[in-house]
């Protein structure tokens, strides 16, 4: 929703990167690339990509590319969006010191995006954790639209909370 907010709503003419952990909402975005239809580009750590059976469905159904790569630089080039996520989700807080090093070459900061389309719009699931996933200049930035995404969340767990209330009647 934010991203059509921003971008408009023919996504297929977007160019997405997801930049750190393959978790769970890299999945989502690899599941909504298939379904919706836009290309997506994952940089993630070696050891840390999505996951193979997520991935392979979700490329057997989709109209546009889905790569998994090693350098967030060239999933960052030319995007139109960068998404990222927190290094260590709950409970993996006894990995988070090991996840730092591995994952700060993933960082999104200001270098990063230089490598983006100067429109580019990032977005964060939040919380964040400034100066690790993402750093304090580039949340509070232009080109951040991670605030609108948590309104437009709300949004969408309020009218997906009223439709399954409506099941009960």
């Amino acid at each position: 929703m934010t991203v059509m907010e921003a971008k408009g709503r023919d996504l297929s003419r977007l160019k997405v990167a997801w930049v750190g952990d393959g978790n769970n909402m890299a999945q989502s975005w690899i599941q909504a690339a298939a379904k919706i239809g836009f290309p997506l580009y994952l940089a993630c750590p070696k050891g840390y990509e999505p996951d193979d059976e997520i991935l392979s469905r979700a490329r057997s159904e989709a109209s546009f590319p889905i790569e998994v790569m090693e350098d967030p630089v060239a999933a960052a080039e030319d995007a139109d969006v960068i998404n990222t996520d927190v290094w260590a989700s709950m409970g993996q807080e006894e990995e988070a010191e090991e996840r730092k090093k591995v994952f700060m070459p993933f960082q999104v900061n200001e270098a990063l995006l230089k490598h983006a389309k100067p429109d580019c719009i990032v977005l964060h699931c939040l919380p964040a954790h400034r100066g690790e996933e993402i750093t304090e200049e580039v949340l509070e930035g232009p080109h951040s639209v991670a605030w609108d995404q948590a309104e437009n969340k709300m949004h969408i767990h309020k009218a997906v909370l009223e439709w399954a209330m409506r099941l009960r009647d």
